[in-house]
């Protein structure tokens, strides 16, 4: 693979938060809708998000510790 022409990404996660990926990405939702995406993205990990995959903060209302 070619890595001159692929940006690096790094995918992270917040204790009792979201995931953090950074980066560019293509993102293609269970709708079937493409998304690109770039710098900072967080994704829901506690599952309560309202925007989901995408995190809308609800974890912080949440017993969500992992």
């Amino acid at each position: 693979m070619n890595m001159e022409n692929k940006s690096l990404v790094s995918v992270n996660f917040i204790k009792g938060g979201p995931y953090v990926v950074d980066g560019d990405l293509k993102l293609t939702l269970a709708s079937g809708e493409v998304k690109d995406l770039s710098g900072k993205t967080y994704f829901c990990r506690c599952g309560q998000s309202k925007n989901k995959p995408f995190c809308d903060g609800s974890h912080k209302q949440s017993e969500f510790d992992k």
